[in-house]
């Protein structure tokens, strides 16, 4: 009976983990993406319209990347935290960057 019991939180703490590691892969990447987007178009020293199309292009390289470093991190927290992370000092970096030239 306790290798019954066992394998049920077993499949529970693996489906929370696999859910937590998902949702830092998707709304993660996205939230990282559009934040470096935004840091690229108001620190990159070039015109608005350049600016912005050349860091909406690396932000399509950024996403992926996270993705892929989310189910890569030692755990699903780890990855959470990571992705909060840098969704926040991109974010600091972009405000404190003013508005866009």
């Amino acid at each position: 009976m306790k290798a019954r019991t066992k394998r049920r939180q077993d499949g529970w703490r693996y489906r929370v983990n696999v859910a937590l590691r998902i949702l830092a892969g998707t709304a993660g990447a996205y939230l990282v993406a559009a934040l470096l987007a935004a840091m690229l178009a108001r620190t990159l020293p070039m015109s608005r319209v350049e600016a912005v199309t050349s860091g909406t292009m690396v932000a399509y390289l950024a996403a992926p990347a996270v993705t892929v470093w989310a189910f890569l991190a030692r755990g699903p927290w780890r990855a959470l935290a990571g992705v909060a992370t840098m969704a926040g000092l991109l974010a600091l970096i972009a405000s404190l960057a003013g508005a866009p030239a």
